[in-house]
């Protein structure tokens, strides 16, 4: 089936990847449009069947039905909520509920699932980059013969699915809407694995660095993982009851096999949920590693000081004696050694002994460097007695 050309479309079914529709030899690539300005919002319409496939970029949604009923699916993706007048238009043409339009253009939405007369409703978080843990918003709109998807902004979620589509691998072709909206969301969790893993390594370089010495700067770095790991959880766990109400209530819009395929999703939207209850774990941890080496650090620095104040101590006190001022002239039991040749030399003398003894004390105590460890007696091995031998005959 072939349509004519349109001026307000754009073929893309040539194109490897929808990234290549905007590269120009000669010119640089145009500054990122203003919030509210109609080209923050843009269109991607698929329509598939067995045996056929079309990949138009719109401009104007008015043109959108004339795809409508023409193949077993159309789906339509939309980029950017910036554009209120295509959002509404949009709504007009689904026949979509003024609550689903309300709920696609404020994006702080919880995520949910719910079942309208024209078709099920589901709202997700989707990661927007491998590198930072940011979401937005991702709304599905499941019909009779058509999927439509708002995104907030744009990811490689829908450029994926599309790319599957138009290689023609998997079920996806030969299935209907229901069957799309499954692939485009095990796209959105399984995005969450790498995210996941690259926060384990992250945790255990933090543990590594915080048993090798602590630092203020750690407390920072662990804190924001914690958010962040908790920012994802917030993201992925209400979509496991999001998903389960998929599965409990009956419908003519989501097939049996679908809801195997959903129930591989729920597996691992709890996997994720699991994960990131694990990690949150070991940051907590790792914060209270961090308070007891500060702790530790703390006491190791009192010890040293506290070792040298006690040391000055019997110091201070014997020069603190000869220090008195007494008149040896007055009577002979007035510090006699003050006048003897070698006084000083042995005041001196019992000071160095006095400190020379403490620190051996400290050191035999393991109060002063690395204790030494005794020594362990090795037990001889007994032989043992020798089996008994059988008699024969």
């Amino acid at each position: 089936m072939t349509e004519p050309p349109n001026p307000n479309e754009l073929d893309l079914e040539h194109l490897d990847s929808e990234a290549e529709l905007f590269e120009e030899d000669s010119e640089p690539a145009p500054p990122p449009p203003m919030r509210g300005s109609p080209l923050s919002t843009s269109i991607h319409l698929v329509a598939y069947g067995p045996d056929e496939f079309v990949e138009k970029l719109i401009v104007d949604p008015a043109l959108i039905g004339n795809y409508l009923g023409k193949y077993p699916v159309t789906w339509v993706h939309v980029t950017g909520l910036y554009n209120l007048r295509v959002v509404q238009q949009l709504g007009d043409l689904f026949h979509l509920h003024h609550l689903v339009v309300e709920d696609v253009l404020h994006t702080a939405q919880r995520i949910k699932a719910e079942e309208y007369d024209t078709g099920r409703f589901i709202v997700a978080r989707a990661l927007s980059s491998a590198h930072r843990v940011e979401t937005h918003q991702l709304s599905f709109f499941i019909g009779a013969d058509f999927l439509l998807t708002f995104e907030e902004r744009s990811s490689p979620h829908a450029a994926e699915v599309r790319d599957r589509l138009r290689a023609g691998r998997g079920k996806a072709r030969k299935s209907g809407p229901d069957f799309l909206a499954y692939c485009l969301l095990d796209t959105v969790i399984d995005f969450y694995f790498p995210v996941l893993d690259g926060y384990g390594e992250r945790l255990q370089r933090l543990e590594g660095k915080l048993l090798d010495k602590a630092r203020v700067g750690f407390y920072t770095q662990i804190h924001r993982r914690k958010l962040e790991l908790l920012t994802l959880r917030r993201a992925v766990r209400p979509l496991d009851e999001a998903i389960r109400s998929l599965l409990r209530e009956k419908d003519e819009l989501i097939t049996p096999e679908t809801q195997d395929h959903l129930r591989d999703c729920q597996d691992h939207t709890l996997k994720i949920v699991e994960l990131t209850d694990t990690y949150r774990d070991i940051a907590q941890s790792l914060m209270d590693l961090y308070f007891f080496s500060l702790s530790h650090q703390m006491n190791e620095v009192m010890k040293v000081l506290t070792m040298i104040a006690t040391i000055f101590i019997p110091l201070s006190f014997v020069a603190g004696i000869y220090g008195m001022n007494f008149n040896t002239a007055v009577s002979p039991l007035n510090m006699p050694e003050l006048n003897w040749f070698f006084g000083y030399p042995f005041a001196m003398a019992i000071m160095i002994a006095v400190a020379v003894g403490m620190l051996y004390y400290f050191k035999t105590k393991g109060w002063l460097g690395t204790p030494r460890k005794p020594k362990r007696k090795i037990a001889r091995k007994t032989p043992l007695p020798p089996a008994p031998r059988r008699r024969t005959g």
